[in-house]
């Protein structure tokens, strides 16, 4: 079963530069060691049960690339049920990747084919959830109150046409569209446990709109529950980040974004009390 988005994954081009970025927006985030099946260099900000992934590329294109991470319980059934419904995707296969602090992880993923262009894969994790916290010194714990990530939106040209394809990709009904007051956007959000994966087409200038025009398709934008959106605030004004775009959701929240010329080229939602 798929159960919840995993993580963000983020390309930089300086991965210290990434981390100083992202530190300075709040989040406590550390070296995380070599992917063993990529032979990237990477960054973790963990939450409680979910991270974001900074990973560095010497590739000017590769640096724009941005994925999401959905997460299976059993990723064999998972990939054997998309099969049925057409799907073009490929074997589980294992991957790992040894912190700095010599942790192995473990996990199996699993990816689309060429006739599916969603940033989209599938991991099922091999290494416990409490064990995997312990790769960095204080999960959960970020200055900008941060606890898990909400949702994430891809911009696309067409909703339709995107939503019907993540619909047979994830073996979920097309949601409802709805306006995304924030970003703009003509959305359909498919619920994945507590986080939602967002298809956006732009409605009216606005974040997704500028996204969709400055890097074309793909995800642009990860929004996260946080404690407290003042405290995020403060420490960002504290530490040199002009003042996030504040606005309202479609759900009646207040959410505020960080700009991507302030977060290596992608939007970051914060939403919660003030």
């Amino acid at each position: 079963m798929l159960t919840r988005i995993d993580h963000v994954m983020i390309g930089v081009l300086d991965l210290q530069q990434g981390i100083d970025t992202y530190t300075r927006i709040g989040f406590d985030i550390y070296p995380g060691g070599v992917n063993t099946a990529r032979g990237t260099r990477n960054a973790i900000a963990f939450h409680t049960e979910d991270y974001l992934e900074l990973a560095a590329t010497t590739d000017p294109e590769k640096a724009r690339f941005r994925y999401v991470a959905v997460q299976s319980d059993d990723l064999a059934a998972d990939v054997a049920a998309m099969r049925r419904r057409s799907v073009d995707v490929a074997d589980p296969t294992e991957g790992g990747r040894t912190t700095p602090a010599g942790q192995e992880l473990r996990w199996t993923i699993a990816v689309l084919g060429k006739r599916h262009s969603l940033p989209v894969f599938f991991v099922q994790h091999l290494t416990p959830l409490d064990e995997r916290r312990r790769q960095v010194p204080r999960a959960a714990q970020h200055p900008n109150g941060v606890f898990r990530v909400d949702r994430v939106y891809i911009a696309v040209a067409d909703v339709a046409a995107a939503a019907k394809e993540l619909s047979q990709v994830l073996g979920l009904p097309v949601p409802k569209a709805q306006r995304g007051g924030v970003i703009k956007a003509d959305m359909c959000v498919f619920d994945l446990g507590p986080t939602g994966l967002t298809v956006a087409q732009p409605a009216e200038p606005g974040p997704a709109a500028e996204a969709l025009e400055r890097q074309g398709p793909g995800p642009f934008q990860a929004l996260y529950r946080t404690s407290s959106m003042d405290a995020a605030a403060r420490w960002m004004a504290d530490h040199g980040v002009p003042p996030p775009i504040r606005g309202i959701r479609n759900t009646g929240e207040q959410a505020m974004l960080v700009p991507p010329e302030h977060a290596c080229g992608a939007y970051i939602g914060l939403v919660g009390p003030a």
